[in-house]
């Protein structure tokens, strides 16, 4: 595995750290079953973007459609 860094000059501790992690999430995928799920992403999700309630009808009501309170 080569890793590049782009832009900056990361310290040595902060390049460890990225490794960690990089190292980490790759052994996580490698010991995940090959049939298994992959989690639905949240930003994906319609429901996230979902109004949790009907907003009462008043002046301003129409502007309350889109926003949530």
């Amino acid at each position: 595995m080569t890793i590049k860094v782009v832009r900056g000059n990361p310290t040595p501790e902060e390049l460890a750290a990225a490794l960690a992690v990089v190292r980490a999430r790759a052994a996580a995928a490698a010991a995940a079953p090959s049939g298994a799920e992959t989690p639905k992403d949240a930003w994906s999700d319609p429901a996230r973007i979902a109004a949790p309630r009907v907003p009462h009808p008043g002046r301003a009501s129409w502007s309350r459609t889109y926003w949530p309170s």
